[in-house]
């Protein structure tokens, strides 16, 4: 099963505060072991929300919202997208984290759809279109 693995943000990653050196070299021991096991497939850093967007949808109405948002509990900081057996494993690989941020910090496991979850909805025309999409990014 694939999680996205979802590190939250504080107020020193919406204030833009960069990360250490030592904390970018942990990070990055860190995502060469899930590499090596064959576990991660990807993963970044996001800039603060004071640089994002939010579109709002009604209907057909669209409303673009400019940054920074509130609630920064709220926030994505960064995210893995994991390859693992179950949601046990991905708890374990999580707790093995360094802590991604300076001070108290949190990830969030979620676990990604998958064609079969979405039942009789998803008709034959419609897991040949997902196939296309998939091999067009496998190619890019």
């Amino acid at each position: 099963m694939q999680v996205m693995v979802i590190v939250k943000a504080t107020k020193d990653s919406e204030a833009g505060i960069m990360p250490s050196t030592e904390l970018l070299e942990a990070m990055g021991k860190y995502n060469e072991e899930l590499v090596n096991a064959g576990i991660m497939k990807d993963g970044a850093g996001l800039h603060p929300s004071s640089r994002g967007k939010r579109i709002a949808f009604d209907g057909a109405s669209r409303l673009v919202i400019d940054g920074p948002f509130a609630e920064t509990k709220e926030l994505i900081a960064g995210f893995w997208i994991w390859q693992v057996k179950d949601m046990d494993e991905a708890v374990e690989w999580a707790k093995r984290c360094p802590n991604p941020m300076p001070g108290p910090s949190e990830l969030e496991i979620r676990q990604v759809f998958e064609m079969a979850d979405f039942g009789e909805a998803m008709t034959p025309e419609l897991v040949e279109q997902e196939d296309r999409m998939r091999e067009k990014l496998a190619n890019q």
